[in-house]
């Protein structure tokens, strides 16, 4: 039995999660739960999963929880990012799964590492903001670091025992919902349209992401903290289908693929049973039903954030926190009608731009960057606000 805490169970990897862990009862164990504040959400999973504990981080919703959890239950509530870290390290648990949105899965993941804790991680900005102390801890703390995202998940599945002969990592992506479209009609697009992405039912943070390919540009980071590779050996290419989930070459030239109907369970489960492989399939895949297999560059004049990724990573430092730092507030603003589409990237390039290159060894350097980097996003979304 596998004692299991998730981080961000409210969202859409924590809630399928919860549906693989469900399917193997004889398995896994949910121990904790964490969420920002849909506490409704988190109710329903603490009356139906019965854990030991739970955390909620914003005050209003803590005290809602509170009020509404019957007196019978043995669930232990917990508050603030503090209660977040504690239910990441508590000794109930023994593989604490990762799946918050943006930097806030940042210190759970420090904590898990340094309780021993073994880690399936699916918050790729807890990678982009601080990857060089993570992948620092998981080594001193002996942590095999499981990725969920199913293009590392499928990068992790092809290397196998092979790593020491791992030349090349190609990711895909399916292009996101605006992959055909020009860069002068990009200029107008409507949040809506934005969001409907054509393969994946994803969040609308990680979706506008995917539609910038920032979200692809955060993936080649992570891959080169995950996989110790160069950014120059990671390539990005747009594969419409989204069967192919990445590939890895060889030494000797030989490429290996991972290939599924996009399913984020499948990631999901073998992260959670690594290194065993469980029985339960959540889709079949027809080939005969799929009538061609295509790969095409990304247009980077099109999705410069891609660009902009690569070049953060290559400055080093503290530089992709504040790449992921103005992004988040970029999106958002974006989300709310504030800014364009567009803007999304003029506002983080200028942040890049603008703030200065710390070292990312600790915590408080990469929250300090992120920090800094938000100020500035914010003050450029002001005044962008205005021309609307």
């Amino acid at each position: 039995m596998i004692n299991i805490s998730i981080i961000g169970s409210t969202g859409s990897i924590g809630t399928q999660a919860l549906s693989v862990i469900e399917s193997f009862p004889d398995k896994f164990r949910v121990v904790a739960l964490s969420a920002y504040s849909n506490w409704e959400k988190l109710l329903e999973q603490i009356l139906r999963f019965q854990p030991c504990a739970a955390a909620i981080i914003e005050e209003r919703a803590f005290r809602s929880l509170k009020d509404n959890l019957p007196p019978s239950s043995p669930t232990k509530l917990y508050s603030s990012e503090e209660g977040v870290s504690y239910i990441s390290s508590m000794d109930e648990a023994d593989l604490v799964l990762v799946s918050s949105v943006g930097i806030s899965g940042l210190k759970p993941v420090v904590s898990a590492i340094k309780a021993g804790k073994q880690l399936a991680l699916a918050t790729k900005e807890a990678l982009v903001s601080g990857g060089s102390l993570v992948m620092s801890l998981a080594k001193r703390y002996g942590i095999v670091i499981r990725p969920v995202d199913s293009e590392h998940s499928a990068v992790f599945q092809c290397i196998g025992s092979d790593r020491e002969f791992l030349n090349k990592i190609i990711l895909t992506c399916s292009g996101g919902s605006l992959r055909d479209f020009s860069l002068e009609r990009m200029k107008s697009v409507s949040v809506s349209q934005v969001l409907r992405h054509p393969t994946w039912a994803m969040g609308k943070k990680i979706t506008v992401d995917s539609a910038t390919l920032m979200n692809k540009g955060f993936e080649v980071i992570e891959a080169c903290h995950l996989f110790g590779l160069p950014a120059d050996k990671v390539d990005v290419l747009i594969h419409p289908q989204s069967i192919i989930h990445s590939m890895v070459e060889f030494s000797d030239g030989a490429i290996i693929a991972q290939l599924s109907k996009p399913d984020m369970r499948l990631a999901i489960q073998y992260a959670l049973s690594y290194p065993d492989r469980l029985s339960k399939k959540w889709s079949d895949t027809d080939f005969l039903s799929v009538s061609t297999l295509s790969f095409e560059k990304p247009d980077l004049a099109r999705f410069p954030c891609l660009g902009l990724a690569y070049a953060a990573f290559a400055a080093g430092g503290a530089s992709p926190a504040v790449l992921n730092a103005s992004n988040e507030e970029a999106v958002k603003a974006f989300l709310e009608g504030r800014i364009r589409f567009c803007d999304i990237y003029a506002v983080t390039a200028e942040v890049i731009s603008k703030i200065e290159v710390i070292k990312a060894d600790s915590l408080e350097n990469i929250y300090y960057a992120d920090s800094q980097a938000r100020l500035k996003a914010l003050e450029l979304i002001r005044r962008l606000e205005k021309t609307l």
